[in-house]
């Protein structure tokens, strides 16, 4: 029997999670026809995305509460030099805005609705603000956003977009991942971004955006989730033009000039109010 490959491991260790809430090292090399080795070394893996907690033998599931949504590469690669001057203590508000943007980005989905989400804890963020959507499905890149998914109760129909694991990114992506995507028609695409340029669109720090793009031709409806920190920063990479973006949802702190200027190029701008989040 051929050896699964890590993509799959790490997917149907989360799927088990999910369900028993425990797994073992032991239990889990007979499932998998892998040696424990390889599957402490998955469990790591696993535990370094955030997806889940170590212990003796095995692991646990993570709970999903929001102060748990760590900050993913792609939204921290412009500020992982700048610990020293204050950004720990400013952790708590920016938290705080995602939990707001994302309750506001759910409220956006109607039942039985077809959604794409692109990876990043802003994103992931929306997950369970979808609790109450009946009929939903859901196709992601991202392995924490389907771990969040599938700890919804019901849980909505969950597709993978397969693909090549990009660790930069810790999300699927490639030709594999496009061609899945041309064949589906989404309602909503919802994706974050490293930068907001209010003259050209969002910008990213990952070379590998034509996933992003493919993405968005997929969709009805292209939805940005950002906050405003992602704003003034110089990327180079233009990710989506606003022409390809229909909804912006950031939160109050955005500048108004350049609401207006976002607004001018036909991008509907919705501000998510923070309070009351904690």
């Amino acid at each position: 029997m051929p050896r699964p490959s890590a993509s799959l491991r790490h997917q149907t260790i989360l799927t088990e999670l999910n369900r028993t809430g425990l797994v073992q090292v032991e239990s889990l090399s007979k499932q998998l026809h892998t040696s424990e080795v390889t599957i402490r070394k998955d469990l790591s893996v696993l535990e370094r995305d955030g997806l889940l907690i170590r212990r003796y033998g095995g692991a646990q599931r993570l709970p999903l509460q929001r102060e748990q949504f760590k900050e993913h590469p792609r939204e921290q690669s412009a500020t992982s030099n700048s610990a020293s001057s204050g950004l720990h203590s400013a952790e708590p508000k920016v938290s705080n805005r995602k939990f707001a943007i994302g309750q506001l980005a759910g409220q956006q989905v109607n039942d039985h609705s077809r959604i794409l989400i692109d990876f990043g804890t802003t994103t992931t963020a929306m997950i369970p603000h979808l609790a109450h959507v009946e009929g939903l499905m859901v196709m992601t890149n991202s392995m924490r956003t389907a771990q969040a998914v599938l700890a919804l109760t019901p849980s909505p129909t969950l597709l993978m977009t397969g693909g090549t694991w990009d660790n930069q990114t810790h999300s699927l992506q490639g030709q594999i991942a496009e061609q899945v995507l041309q064949s589906y028609d989404f309602d909503q695409l919802f994706i974050g971004c490293d930068g907001l340029d209010p003259q050209r669109g969002t910008t990213t720090f990952n070379e590998l955006f034509g996933l992003s793009q493919v993405m968005a031709e997929s969709a009805r409806e292209v939805i940005v989730l950002a906050t405003t920190d992602k704003l003034g920063r110089r990327i180079p990479n233009l990710e989506l033009p606003w022409s390809k973006i229909d909804t912006l949802i950031t939160d109050a702190d955005i500048p108004k000039d350049a609401r207006q200027q976002i607004e001018q190029q036909g991008v509907r701008v919705l501000i998510a109010a923070c309070e009351g989040a904690y």
